[in-house]
């Protein structure tokens, strides 16, 4: 398995939604937190502005355009940017499956599509690693992903037998559609998501990920790259914003999790099978990268407020791969 399809093999969609938005006049809206939430949506008419928090510059959306925020970020949309926003709550009720948002009578305006909610405690460490918006643009962009929005609309509001799983099915396409467009487009960028389109730095992940209980060195992760030692852990710390090490250990420990919430696998099995010669070695990488013990984790011993990847993001040394 490649290492995209690995990293949302593990983002498990636990409920869908469709829903749409139909608006007129001036208007700006602001949407908080997702909370794991990530949403697939094309404006059917009209334009508006997207703005996502952490995100320099707006992005202008037409019709026919589609948009992904993968990481479920507090966003904007408004007709004009220079209006003050109306907190979302003050203007949609309860989501339902099928319901439709009105402003100012509507008709000038509007986007349907769907979102989804991903499960597990490690979901923010995942979700840090993709980009926080997608935009498709160009018309055979837009097609493909269009169809699956549509398609999963249908499911969920035709209520036939299998209609959820499906839903579910569709969820996990459609962000692999958009993700695969947007690493295609060969823009520059930061973050691991990018370093997947870098042929050299994309091989070494690749070989991570294959063995990830190896005891893998620079050199030789340099070797699977096609680079010296020392060119590869500077591009990769350039490109990633974490060495490659620091890369090797997150990831372990994000499989660990998975096993860890799938399982019944103790310490003593999980430890040697992702590289860690003793429990307490693993115990330790574990507290650092993820901000608890496997103990508390796997206890679910953790505040609502304080899940592991908050606790993980204010330690000191952490180090956002999304940069």
């Amino acid at each position: 398995m490649d290492p995209l399809s690995e990293v949302l093999s593990l983002l498990k969609p636990s409920s869908t939604i469709s829903s749409g938005f139909d608006a007129a006049g001036e208007w700006s809206i602001q949407f908080g937190d997702q909370h794991r939430q990530i949403k697939c949506y094309v404006i059917v008419t009209g334009g508006c502005w997207l703005a996502v928090d952490g995100v320099d510059e707006a992005v202008r959306l037409e019709q026919g355009d589609c948009f992904v925020l993968p990481r479920g970020l507090p966003f904007r949309l408004a007709s004009d940017l220079g209006l003050s926003p109306v907190p979302a709550p003050t203007l949609f009720p309860p989501a339902r499956a099928g319901g439709v948002v009105t402003l100012n009578g509507g008709g000038t305006f509007s986007l349907a599509g769907a979102r989804f909610a991903v499960g597990g405690n490690s979901a923010d460490m995942l979700l840090e690693m993709l980009p926080p918006i997608v935009h498709l643009s160009r018309e055979t962009e837009r097609d493909a992903l269009r169809w699956s929005i549509e398609r999963m609309m249908q499911e969920l509001s035709s209520h036939q037998p299998g209609g959820h799983l499906m839903a579910q099915h569709l969820s996990h396409m459609m962000l692999l559609q958009a993700l695969r467009i947007h690493l295609s487009d060969g823009h520059q960028r930061k973050g691991w998501f990018y370093a997947l389109a870098d042929r050299n730095l994309s091989g070494a992940i690749r070989a991570m990920h294959a063995n990830p209980a190896r005891n893998w060195t620079l050199a030789e992760l340099g070797e699977t790259a096609g680079m010296s030692r020392s060119v590869f852990a500077e591009r990769f710390k350039a490109t990633v914003g974490e060495t490659p090490i620091e890369y090797l250990s997150r990831w372990r420990m994000l499989l660990a999790c998975s096993r860890f919430e799938s399982g019944d696998d103790p310490v003593s099995v999980v430890a040697p099978a992702l590289g860690y010669q003793s429990e307490s070695a693993f115990s330790k990488a574990f507290k650092r990268v993820v901000g608890c013990s496997p103990r508390q984790y796997r206890a679910q011993e953790i505040l609502p407020s304080e899940t592991p990847a908050r606790l993980h993001a204010r330690r000191s040394h952490a180090v956002s791969v999304s940069r």
